[in-house]
């Protein structure tokens, strides 16, 4: 059997799309795209599709993966492809590999999130940043299935940086853009939780929701606080392709170059 490990992206309106709603849609794209899924076994035979750390519905994401079993064995781009034009727009798959190396889903350490603060002004979202990485803890509150849960947002947090978005929406009004490097931890913490500590700390408070991107996940330089392609690895670890030698020329006698004569 073959394993592959894809790429695909959550853009526009399609961010509002639940995991369940991407796991329908990616179902449907196997069929219609014709590949040769393993399935379990059992009275319900599932295709074997493996899901890491989907970002939360009503978030956007360019780097989101899973990875599928084939029975049969696929050219890799060109099943990338077929799987692509079988997604709706917005639901992309960018990159695939195929799966050489165990433990994918360690190698997701931590994510890269870009949060949009519309009607936010860059100069108070770099004071309440400022406030928030100077605390030694920052708690916030979630409401889980099992109740209101109260944890530390601060210790997650690797990177936390803020900018102006007037280069990218001129006269739109004040706009800022925060740049999050967080590790994936227990409780997971997320954007939505970061908002909370700002806050809690500095009393910002966007007027309107932040729309929030995942820009990255993968293994995490702890030395520079970057976060690196997952699916480096496995490419590493393909066989690299024969070189060809030169040869004898078609008519028997030894190869020229150019200019040479």
């Amino acid at each position: 059997m073959q394993r592959i490990r894809l790429r695909y992206t959550k853009r526009g309106r399609l961010r509002f799309t639940s995991h369940r709603d991407f796991q329908r849609a990616f179902e449907r794209a196997l069929r219609r795209a014709e590949v040769p899924m393993a399935y379990s076994a059992g009275f319900t035979p599932h295709p074997k599709v493996s899901y890491a750390n989907a970002a939360p519905t009503g978030t956007g994401s360019e780097a989101e993966y899973l990875e599928i079993q084939l029975a049969e064995v696929r050219e890799v781009e060109q099943l990338r492809k077929l799987l692509d034009e079988s997604l709706p727009a917005g639901l992309d798959i960018t990159d695939a590999v195929e799966a050489r190396t165990s433990s994918f889903a360690e190698r997701l350490e931590a994510s890269v999130w870009e949060l949009r603060l519309d009607g936010v002004e860059p100069a108070d979202a770099e004071r309440a940043v400022a406030a928030f990485l100077a605390a030694d803890q920052v708690d916030v509150q979630r409401r889980t299935k099992n109740g209101l849960r109260t944890f530390d947002a601060r210790a997650a947090v690797i990177r936390l940086e803020a900018r102006d978005a007037a280069a990218d929406r001129p006269g739109d009004g004040p706009c800022a853009i925060l740049r999050l490097v967080v590790r994936h931890a227990t409780p997971a913490v997320r954007p939505d939780d970061v908002l909370s500590g700002l806050r809690a700390t500095a009393d910002l408070a966007p007027p309107v929701p932040a729309a929030v991107t995942r820009l990255a996940q993968g293994l995490l330089d702890e030395e520079s606080g970057t976060v690196t392609d997952p699916l480096a690895p496995d490419r590493d670890a393909a066989p690299a392709l024969p070189t060809t030698a030169a040869g004898p020329s078609p008519a028997g006698g030894a190869q020229v170059p150019e200019g040479s004569a």
